[in-house]
């Protein structure tokens, strides 16, 4: 039966496209074909790199058994979570709500009105303990919707009701730097100090809590903090959720011991670690830190960069359908690529070993300890990669997100002018050229796109947002005044129509967006950014760039945000990185640097060390006098270059100077 999902823009809808099951995208049209049947709705919601969704999706819904079930009882949806952020937020809380955890593939049956009243996750083809059959599932919940129709709708208005009231806007809380230094102190007790990282199996990659750390240390000098970074980092970028022979991350390691990844790399994970490595490496010369963010930074640009100029989502877990087949070694593997006396010294230092630390025998790589002999390393490392290139390789997601986007952008301005890395903010440059040309349609932001053709998902809040603050790095990389003009207009935007009716809160939806079960409003930092902490913090940003009619505006608008999430911060730091970041960007002021010069040869070696030294979350802009808001009444000193640097609305007197400068931002 030929589905209705071979237009999609997204690669996981069209993963599903030659299925037997008669599948929906999601759709007003879906669901008034569920109430015309009256029959429930079946959302099957995933995304293209997951490895689970990709067994569920071989076992269940290519079975023609499985799929004649599903499609005599259901409308059966298949939802892009990627594309479509703000329903896999409604019933993901539906899911947590019903089960205590949640993850994908996400399963739930709806009424006709798109009310949940059974979720789950994955479900396998045989029952298992706790666990029914898919079919077995599909059949009782047939079943109780012929006997007792009546109580599942009833059962499923009080859950959205129930839903509504846990996920209302928290009280307001003061941030302080109190909160900040007993968030740290919270941080320390939750750290695994042996392995790294925080909590035990799976581990997540932190990122936006390590940003919080390096800019805390930054700020108090406190050891604590950094010493959290530097556990964390090494432990990362040792284990096997690094790519030691190619750079860039897995999404997380399934043990406390950061040895084996689920596999696929994400977009959004690799732009954050990109933004960490390179300001624990600016701050403290780590060799290691410093390899670990150019290799990530060319990673985005030869792996995920797509031919319109963005990034593409993320690299899968699978490879012709086996997780990881792409990246793991045996012994025997790396004599027949290296020869017997390389293969050996290999496998002493990558951990291959005749057991395996994966499945099968085989191994991930790891990198314990720096090689002794850095250029039989790097000969070595060649092979194997050159060896790696031959076989086949996973797909691709190549959708364009805007949100994930921005992120990388951001990313790639910072990493690109602290570590002097020009090609970095030419590739940002031309992300933000494609972002902008094809996703912004009269005046208002699209999801996704693929191929040069945007899809119909509006943008939420964390589109507009982190859009936002890389359009405000790159105005800073490049002084260009475009992009500062673009992310305020895309700022006005979200503070207009994604506002709650209590100050400070905002929704994941625009007021004017499809209309679910459930506005979605989720404050938490996950994975990466909510999009109520990434607008206060591009907000934070905008407010020292922006002339003075839009400044005071936008910082009480960060300022009543943060103070809204200020529960959530105190309680638990760990889901609230970027929140405590933007807290420690508002504390230092940010700090500002202006440098103003002729041209950029004068300029260059002062906006080149406030680059390196500026504290995080700070702002450094570089140009002629009066070219932008910040460099405005900032004139030469004596016909030289100079620097200006204030904190929050307090300026030092102007130097001329390299050290200058750096005694200056010593003493912020």
């Amino acid at each position: 039966m030929a589905n209705r999902l071979a237009a999609a823009t997204s690669p996981y809808l069209l993963q599903h496209a030659e299925n037997p099951v008669d599948w929906w995208p999601w759709s007003a049209e879906a669901l008034a074909e569920a109430r015309r049947r009256d029959v429930p709705i079946l959302l099957s919601v995933g995304y293209a790199a997951c490895h689970w969704c990709h067994v569920m999706a071989h076992e269940s819904f290519e079975d023609a058994e499985t799929a004649r079930l599903m499609n005599e009882n259901f409308v059966n949806i298949k939802v892009d979570r990627e594309e479509r952020p703000d329903i896999d937020a409604v019933y993901m809380t539906a899911t947590q709500a019903m089960t205590g955890h949640g993850g994908w593939p996400m399963t739930c049956f709806l009424t006709p009105d798109g009310e949940p009243f059974h979720c789950g996750t994955y479900y396998p083809p045989q029952p298992r303990p706790g666990m029914p059959s898919f079919q077995h599932l599909l059949v009782a919940v047939a079943q109780a919707w012929q006997e007792r129709r009546d109580e599942l709708k009833a059962g499923a208005g009080q859950i959205v009701e129930q839903l509504a009231k846990q996920t209302g806007p928290l009280p307001g809380a003061a941030v302080d730097e109190r909160v900040l230094a007993e968030a740290v102190e919270k941080l320390d007790a939750e750290a695994d100090h042996e392995r790294g990282g925080f909590g035990g199996a799976p581990k997540f990659p932190p990122s936006m809590t390590l940003e919080f750390l390096l800019r805390h240390h930054e700020r108090t000098g406190s050891a604590t903090a950094l010493s959290l970074v530097e556990e964390c980092a090494d432990a990362m970028s040792r284990g096997g959720m690094y790519d030691q022979l190619a750079g860039g991350f897995a999404r997380y390691s399934v043990d406390a011991d950061w040895v084996v990844p689920h596999f696929e790399k994400m977009l959004y994970d690799n732009a954050l670690l990109l933004r960490v490595y390179a300001h624990l490496a600016r701050l403290t010369g780590s060799a290691r830190a410093l390899a670990v963010a150019r290799t990530t930074g060319e990673f985005l640009l030869d792996q995920l960069g797509t031919e319109e100029g963005g990034f593409a989502a993320s690299l899968d877990a699978d490879t012709l359908g086996e997780e990881g087949l792409t990246y793991v070694w045996t012994p025997q593997q790396l004599r027949e690529v290296l020869g017997e006396d390389d293969a050996e010294w290999a496998a002493s230092l990558f951990e291959v070993t005749e057991t395996g630390t994966f499945e099968h025998g085989r191994s991930v790589l790891q990198l314990r300890r720096d090689p002794d002999d850095p250029e039989r390393f790097e000969r070595v490392r060649a092979a194997l990669l050159a060896a790696r290139g031959l076989r086949p390789q996973p797909g691709r997601d190549d959708k364009v997100i805007a949100s994930w986007n921005g992120l990388a952008i951001t990313a790639l301005c910072e990493a690109g002018a602290a570590l002097n890395e020009p090609r970095w903010i030419e590739a940002a440059d031309r992300a933000a050229s494609a972002i902008l040309d094809l996703h912004v349609l009269d005046g208002r932001l699209r999801r996704s796109s693929r191929g040069g053709q945007v899809g119909e998902a509006a943008g939420v809040l964390e589109d507009y947002a982190c859009l936002a603050d890389g359009l405000l790095a790159l105005h800073q990389a490049t002084g260009d005044p475009r992009w500062l003009d673009e992310a305020v207009q895309l700022l006005d935007v979200a503070l207009a129509r994604f506002a709650s009716d209590a100050p400070g809160a905002y929704h994941d939806t625009a007021d004017d967006a499809e209309t679910l079960v459930q506005r979605p409003s989720d404050p938490t930092d996950n994975a990466s950014p909510s999009g109520a902490s990434a607008l206060a913090g591009a907000l934070v940003t905008a407010s020292v760039l922006v002339g003075p009619e839009r400044s005071a505006r936008y910082r009480e608008a960060a300022e009543a945000a943060l103070n809204r999430a200020g529960q959530l911060v105190a309680k638990v730091p760990r889901f609230a990185g970027h929140w405590l970041s933007v807290a420690e960007a508002l504390v230092t002021g940010p700090v500002q640097v202006a440098v103003v010069g002729l041209d950029p040869e004068a300029w260059s070696e002062l906006r080149t060390t406030a680059a390196q030294l500026v504290h995080g979350g700070g702002v450094v802009l570089a140009g002629q006098p009066d070219s932008a808001p910040l460099l405005a009444d900032r004139p030469l000193v004596e016909g030289a270059a100079a620097a200006y640097v204030c904190r929050g609305y307090v300026c030092e007197r102007p130097v001329t100077t390299p050290d200058e400068l750096e005694a200056a931002l010593g003493r912020v």
